[in-house]
C-alpha cells in the first residue's frame, strides 16, 4: 500500500483542523463550523474539500447516503513532518538546520519554547545526533 499524500491546501487544512477538534463530523457540521450561516455553495465547497482529502487518504468516510460522517486519518504530527521535510528538501537541500535557524532567528520564541529547544538539543546530544 502506498503512503498517503499529505500535500494539502490551506482550505483542506482548515477542514482537517475542524476534524481534529471535533472528531468524526458530517458535511453539514463542518460547513456550520467553517461558514457560520453558510449558503448551499459553502456546503458544496466543504463536500469537494472532503472528496479531495479522501482521495489523498487524509480522511475516511463512513456511512451511506446523506448521513456520511468523515474523520481525519492523518495525524497533525504526520502532516507537520511531511510539510517540514518537504520544505527542507525544496529550500535547503534536505537539511533541517537552515530551516530551523531561520525560524529561530526570525521569530520571537517565548521562554517555554526556548526551554523546549534546549531539551531537544540535549536529547540530540545524548543520542549522538539522531532524533
Amino acid at each position: 500500500m502506498s503512503r498517503p499524500k499529505h500535500d494539502v491546501t490551506d482550505a483542506e487544512l482548515a477542514v482537517l483542523k475542524e476534524l481534529w477538534a471535533l472528531g468524526p463530523s458530517t458535511i453539514r457540521e463542518l460547513t456550520d463550523r467553517l461558514y457560520p450561516g453558510g449558503a448551499t455553495a459553502h456546503y458544496a465547497t466543504v463536500q469537494k474539500l472532503l472528496e479531495r482529502l479522501e482521495a489523498k487518504r487524509c480522511v475516511k468516510r463512513r456511512g451511506r447516503g446523506r448521513a456520511n460522517e468523515y474523520r481525519a486519518v492523518v495525524e497533525v504530527t504526520d502532516l507537520i513532518d511531511h510539510t517540514l521535510r518537504g520544505a527542507a528538501a525544496r529550500l535547503c537541500g534536505g537539511s533541517l538546520a537552515p530551516l530551523l535557524t531561520h525560524l529561530v532567528n526570525t521569530t520571537q520564541p517565548d521562554a517555554a519554547q526556548v526551554e523546549e529547544l534546549k531539551r531537544l538539543v540535549k536529547r540530540l546530544d545524548r543520542q549522538g545526533g539522531s532524533a
